[in-house]
């Protein structure tokens, strides 16, 4: 079914949700999906809407022209439009943990993400067997401190040759430069191995084993200059229990990422997650 969804947003007053609805209805309009949120301590309003472009009275490109004519000048919206008559392309970054690829191929492979993968980037060749199983390219392009610069250049080209729409670092074990991230504001999704904020160093689940925790979880955000403080898509926790060792606790962990890192991309992919300021509104 071919579709269209309308994200708004602007500053919270009478009369939006009747605009957009009527606009809708008089172009023979068949709403699939309205979701609409007012942050009241900021005092704006944001909405999201899909509907059925088979009977829909205006082209793909007069959409944008007519509504801003009709609706968005009236409320001074800021408003973006998205069709899903193309497959988002989305780019995997790996190191050598396998848990949160195997689930993201897993569920390429039955049809749960509508989207195409056309290369995963490593830093390392361990999952490179795992990668071409599925039948996809996979690049080994090695890092170190003295190489970083060219390395996210090669990284960057490769991106860019495949028409790359996003990226999702499934526990790719670096940090990226300010230059990377900002070619890709918004577009970049990380998972955390900790329900922010976290136990730092190389082995979180030990720190939090000796600190006697009673939860453990996952956050996947955005990726943003400042390390893990991005805005965050999706949360989960698992309750930890006394009898509870260190080895439950880290497949507990990787559970939730796996689970945590598949939601956001889902949202992501089905452009339900509008970014505002360092949250994000997320349309269920």
């Amino acid at each position: 079914m071919d579709k269209a969804i309308l994200i708004i947003q602007c500053k919270d007053q009478k009369g939006i949700v009747s605009a957009v609805s009527a606009f809708l209805y008089a172009h023979q309009g068949n709403i699939l999906e309205i979701d609409q949120h007012v942050d009241q301590e900021l005092g704006m309003f944001f909405m999201r809407a899909s509907w059925e472009l088979e009977s829909f009275g205006l082209a793909k490109d007069e959409i944008k022209t007519v509504f801003e004519q009709q609706v968005g000048n009236q409320f001074q919206m800021q408003f973006q439009l998205y069709f899903n008559d193309r497959k988002p392309k989305m780019a995997l970054f790996v190191s050598k943990q396998s848990h949160c690829l195997f689930d993201i191929l897993s569920r390429y492979y039955s049809g749960q993400f509508d989207v195409e993968i056309p290369l995963v980037i490593s830093n390392h060749k361990d999952l490179k067997r795992v990668v071409e199983a599925f039948r996809i390219p996979f690049h080994y392009v090695p890092m170190d401190k003295e190489n970083k610069a060219d390395t996210e250049q090669q990284q960057i080209a490769l991106l860019e040759s495949h028409d790359v729409d996003f990226v999702v670092l499934a526990r790719y074990m670096q940090i990226l430069s300010g230059d990377f991230i900002r070619k890709y504001p918004n577009k970049i999704i990380n998972i955390h191995h900790s329900f922010l904020p976290a136990f730092v160093g190389a082995k979180p689940y030990h720190a939090a084993y000796e600190r006697g925790v009673k939860i453990i979880g996952a956050t996947a955000h955005y990726v943003t200059e400042e390390l893990d403080a991005g805005p965050i898509i999706e949360q989960d926790v698992a309750r930890v229990r006394h009898h509870n060792t260190v080895s439950d606790l880290v497949q507990m962990g990787q559970d939730i990422e796996k689970v945590v890192l598949s939601k956001a991309i889902k949202y992501h992919l089905e452009n339900k997650v509008y970014p505002f300021g360092n949250k994000t509104v997320i349309f269920y």
